[in-house]
């Protein structure tokens, strides 16, 4: 399995539409790209949540979840 990061998946993702949208491919290739398509999607979706949750936490305070910047050294 390939890992991807972040831009190689996007692009990857790119190319996947580009393709798509010009709409010359027969249908099962345009199926198993969108197959791929919707595997970069999540793998990009994934990446980025992870990305939100290392900037920010979320913390009580007087009963109130209030967000925070996340700082390594205190986790």
């Amino acid at each position: 399995m390939i890992k991807y990061d972040y831009e190689k998946a996007y692009e990857k993702l790119e190319e996947i539409m580009k393709r798509l949208e010009e709409g010359s491919l027969p249908l099962d290739e345009s199926l198993k790209l969108y197959e791929e398509g919707i595997k970069m999607y999540r793998i990009c979706s994934g990446l980025l949540e992870k990305a939100q949750l290392k900037i920010a936490k979320l913390v009580e305070k007087d009963g109130e979840l209030i967000e925070e910047k996340f700082n390594v050294q205190e986790d």
